[in-house]
């Protein structure tokens, strides 16, 4: 499963045409209204096309149902409790579990919220969300990586951005204050390295700020490099990655990228990145 990890939201287009956009959320300006967003992160389509949003800076979670005005608080409410969030960057919605899977920034950790209701996590026109961090009833979220605090120990995370969840619900995290991409078991106590985890620099072994990740059927992980202007793809196991996307400097050149985030592969297996930040999103 993957969000569409992304820091907003006009796309680089690799070896596809730009369309024209359309805003599908936001575009009211700066705010906390339904209708607004403030420092939008990650997002999630479902397979109704709506799109569930890490709204950043307002410490929320916002669905947006196709053609709607406006969103709804699906979680929400800032602090450090496991029935908080603060400044989430990242949202994966896993139907199966009925669960959301939220990088929570700030609090270093991602958390998983169990819809308690018998909704399902959906935009299904026939499907009525009624879920919110407010209305558990005393339930708590459950940390499934990081959550020990600020560090660089195999337990704990720094800065944490962006997550990939596979088949086997291992969940992967841009671990970015640490300049690495850790890998959480389920139900481990503790991660392991994937990517980078060398100190910050432009070496091969090396990443500087990680943000976008995505995990292919083979297992190699993509990894969004923003510092160092480069996408990299890494072999679980190997001591260094490889550059397949910009590393020429930064800038617009058809070889260069300029702090790329978030990235993805269309239906057709071709590679999406952007480097834009916005208040609205847009397809």
């Amino acid at each position: 499963q993957s969000s569409l990890s992304c820091l907003i939201y006009f796309l680089l287009l690799f070896l596809l045409p730009l369309q024209q956009a359309k805003i599908v959320a936001g575009g009211n300006g700066d705010g906390s209204e339904l209708n607004q967003l403030k420092f939008p992160k990650g997002i999630f389509v479902d397979q109704y096309q709506g799109i569930f949003i890490a709204d950043a800076d307002n410490h929320r979670i916002v669905q947006w149902k196709l053609n709607q005005n406006s969103g709804k608080i699906v979680a929400g409410g800032k602090g450090n409790r496991t029935d908080q969030l603060n400044v989430p960057t990242d949202v994966i919605v896993d139907e199966e579990n009925n669960s959301l899977i939220i990088t929570d920034c700030w609090n270093r950790r991602v958390i998983r919220w169990f819809n308690e209701t018998n909704k399902k996590f959906s935009s299904k026109i026939l499907d009525v969300l009624v879920w919110k961090i407010g209305e558990m009833k005393g339930k708590k979220g459950i940390v499934v990586a990081g959550g020990n605090g600020k560090g660089n120990q195999m337990n704990q995370l720094n800065l944490p951005h962006f997550i990939f969840v596979d088949d086997e619900q291992s969940i992967y995290v841009s671990d970015s204050g640490n300049h690495r991409v850790m890998k959480w078991r389920k139900d481990a106590k503790e991660g392991i390295v994937v990517a980078g985890g060398n100190g910050q620099g432009k070496e091969l072994n090396q990443l500087i700020y990680p943000q976008g990740i995505i995990v292919d059927d083979f297992g190699q992980i993509y990894v969004t490099d923003s510092w160092n202007n480069r996408i990299m793809r890494w072999n679980e196991g190997k001591r260094e990655g490889e550059i397949i996307v910009g590393g020429n400097g930064e800038g617009n050149e058809l070889n260069q990228l300029l702090a790329p985030t978030c990235l993805s592969f269309d239906v057709q297996g071709k590679l999406k990145a952007n480097r834009t930040l916005t208040n609205f999103l847009s397809n």
